[in-house]
């Protein structure tokens, strides 16, 4: 049996690339990883988990652009002849991170549409057709706030700090 040799760790000049190339994919990684928990009206990483709301811009002939949620945490409103509540009025406690996940379901015309909540600094682009964008915030002022579709300003709801 041959004994093997101890031989002293020696860098190459590719060893010490792969090397520089994997510390900035972990660097950029954390960068946008640290960035993504920076809510829209923050400038400090938040870790707390966020609540989540869903809603969707959508069109129908006989209600025109609307807002539209199926998801009943903290929402309150209309709800249309799907069980949809249209234009909801969302009830947060203040102090809280939220987060809303918007998509553009406006199958009939295919129009853009966008989110903003002026007071806490939230204003998604504006979304073709089935495009989405989650935004988080901190709900650091109470009272009744609205949120709107700059493009169609039928699209409108209230949120409601507690």
């Amino acid at each position: 049996m041959k004994k093997k040799e101890n031989r002293p760790y020696r860098m190459t000049r590719n060893k010490a690339i792969a090397y520089a190339a994997l510390a900035a994919v972990v660097a950029t990684i954390g960068y946008f990883s640290i960035n993504a928990t920076i809510p829209a009206n923050g400038t400090a990483p938040v870790l707390s988990p966020p609540l989540n709301h869903f809603l969707k811009a959508t069109h129908t002939s006989k209600g025109g652009y609307l807002y539209v949620t199926t998801s009943p945490g903290g929402a309150k409103g209309i709800r249309n002849t799907s069980g949809a509540i249209v234009n909801p009025t969302y009830t947060m406690s203040k102090g809280g991170l939220q987060t809303i996940h918007f998509i553009n379901e406006d199958y009939d015309t295919h129009s853009a549409h966008n989110l903003n909540i002026d007071e806490f600094n939230v204003h998604t682009r504006d979304l073709g057709y089935f495009e989405s964008q989650t935004v988080s915030f901190v709900t650091d002022k109470a009272g009744t706030f609205q949120y709107y579709c700059s493009i169609h300003p039928e699209m409108k709801g209230e949120i409601i700090i507690e």
